[in-house]
């Protein structure tokens, strides 16, 4: 049975964050096409919330709480849970991900 897939609020700006830059610096249409491989990602962890990596900076420091699925270059990172799968982060791979993983999953 399908489980629900939530946005936090910070993902959810990422996401339109992300859709918003496409949208300017490249083009529509790339906007659209990332946003509907975003959907299928999300549909995939409906299906199968088990299915991700844990991410490697959270991995080090023994965190096996979050669990990650990649749409390259962005890293899609969540929690799943019983009740739902929660997505908490959205970025660009390349980015500082150790400090934004900090910052986001830790920081009040």
């Amino acid at each position: 049975m399908p489980c629900t897939v939530l946005l936090t609020a910070d993902a959810a700006r990422d996401l339109e964050n992300i859709y918003q830059y496409l949208a300017v610096h490249d083009a529509p249409g790339k906007a659209d096409h990332v946003l509907t491989n975003f959907e299928k990602v999300f549909g995939s962890l409906s299906e199968n919330p088990e299915r991700g990596a844990y991410p490697k900076e959270l991995l080090m420091l023994g965190i096996r709480d979050f669990r990650q699925i990649f749409f390259k270059p962005y890293r899609v990172i969540y929690r799943a849970t019983e009740a739902a799968v929660y997505v908490m982060l959205i970025a660009d791979g390349r980015r500082d991900m150790q400090t934004l993983l900090q910052q986001r999953l830790f920081c009040p």
